[in-house]
């Protein structure tokens, strides 16, 4: 059965996030003075009394704004609080009960929730402040009084949500699922391709570049298998990061692809391939990451006969370092292609998890340096004693030879295309250990 799952409310500049990554145990939750920093609902996992469960951050809660992004936040506050078994409400000891505090909690009163009132920043030790007090005013219960920053307070919250949650089973381990981080320049279509596969709007869409902060997991099951898709914050040129926050979304963003086993590398249709999109295939590329290139928005595009060929012959020229990733054309509007997107997922996964014995390998040798000789230099020819598979993820393999300056790089690619031929290793780069009698190594990434 799923876990129980707890929203995280309050409006901005509480401490929520701060909260939550006390509770998950990790720095998830980008964390900043600045109010609105969080936008989409962010997921984590928090154990207590030997129970899982689900814990949901949300943006700071405007009840009355008129400004789009804050409308949105509020909308993923609402939809976290209509998921949710209990709510979290967030309150600043500091500051009071102030007009959105009431308003916040009329919300919560009319959703028919359970509700656990957290006083936050309540970070000294003691008799309560006064303005602790006041809260009692809200008509929620007994205020808790927390530090999110000390994790002071943090039992006794969990201890009066556990009493308000359902009873239900832990879920079942989640590390089987294929773990996707979708990735790209701002404004791509990584927020709507996510939202469109999970039939909900998952995470805030908008024509602003930049909407996307955090890192955002999202879990689905489909007749592919099951899928952790990470939504990341657009990466932008150095040169145009222009906050401290933007910073710590970048930052985010690599560690999602770190944690991933595939990249969906997001392309502009419309705009066309960018050097900067180029350089954010790198960062997969260079992490080992499987990775399937997707030309979003093809639903826009100006089309005839010709023009998907002549596009596909331009990522081949732009991404000529990475030939080994497949292109796909989709929209994430219409949905064109998703199925497609998906089968490519499951291949280029069980491609980088592919093992390969050390007979099979050897035999694939011996053809290969038949058909096509080692390279010699000043008489010298390159001799390869043997080659076996060292590791997966991406897939590693260790030559062992006579001399390794005689293995030029192109008798390494050659190589390659033979092994990704062979056994259809497609969407993973592949990397050669080269080690000559006494040991010596070195190595090359492909």
């Amino acid at each position: 059965m799923s876990l129980p799952v707890v929203a995280i409310v309050g409006r901005p500049n509480v401490g929520k996030s701060t909260l939550f990554n006390k509770l998950v145990g990790d720095r998830i939750a980008i964390v900043n003075d600045t109010p609105g920093v969080t936008r989409d609902r962010i997921f984590g996992q928090c154990e207590w009394r030997n129970q899982k469960i689900n814990i949901v951050d949300t943006g700071g809660i405007e009840p009355y704004s008129d400004d789009i992004i804050l409308k949105q936040m509020r909308r993923q506050a609402e939809l976290a609080i209509e998921a949710a078994d209990v709510i979290i409400f967030v309150t600043d000891v500091r500051s009071g009960v102030v007009a959105t505090d009431e308003e916040v909690a009329l919300m919560l009163q009319k959703s028919g929730r359970p509700v656990v009132l957290c006083v936050n920043k309540c970070d000294g030790i003691g008799e309560p402040d006064p303005a602790f007090y006041e809260f009692y005013n809200l008509g929620l219960g007994d205020p808790i009084q927390v530090s999110g920053v000390h994790g002071h307070g943090t039992g006794d919250l969990l201890d009066a949500v556990f009493e308000l949650l359902p009873l239900r089973e832990n879920d079942e381990d989640e590390d089987d699922a294929i773990k996707v981080a979708v990735i790209g320049r701002p404004n791509a279509g990584k927020s709507s391709l996510v939202n469109k596969i999970t039939g909900e709007n998952r995470c805030i869409v908008s024509d602003i570049a930049g909407t996307t902060r955090d890192s955002i997991d999202t879990m689905i099951e489909n007749s592919y298998g099951r899928f952790v898709l990470t939504d990341t914050a657009g990466i932008r040129r150095n040169n145009k990061i222009e906050d401290q926050i933007e910073k710590y979304s970048i930052i985010r963003a690599k560690m999602a692809i770190e944690r991933s086993d595939v990249c969906v590398i997001m392309i502009d249709g419309q705009t066309g391939v960018t050097d900067q999109d180029t350089k954010i295939a790198g960062l997969a590329h260079e992490s080992g990451k499987a990775c399937i290139i997707a030309v979003n928005k093809w639903d826009a595009v100006e089309k005839d006969s010709k023009t998907m060929d002549e596009y596909r012959k331009k990522l081949e020229t732009e991404f000529a370092y990475m030939s080994y990733a497949p292109f796909i054309f989709i929209s994430a509007k219409t949905g064109q292609r998703l199925d497609r997107l998906f089968e490519l997922i499951v291949t280029v996964v069980n491609s980088a998890a592919m093992r390969i014995t050390t007979g099979m390998l050897n035999d694939l040798l011996a053809e290969a340096t038949a058909r096509v000789q080692p390279p010699t230099d000043k008489g010298r020819r390159l001799k390869i004693m043997y080659v076996t598979q060292a590791s997966v993820k991406p897939p590693t393999f260790v030559f062992f030879v006579n001399n390794a300056e005689l293995f030029h790089f192109s008798y390494q690619r050659y190589l390659e295309n033979r092994i990704r031929e062979t056994f259809g290793m497609q969407g993973t780069p592949i990397r050669f250990i080269i080690r000559e009698r006494g040991d010596e190594k070195k190595s090359m990434n492909q």
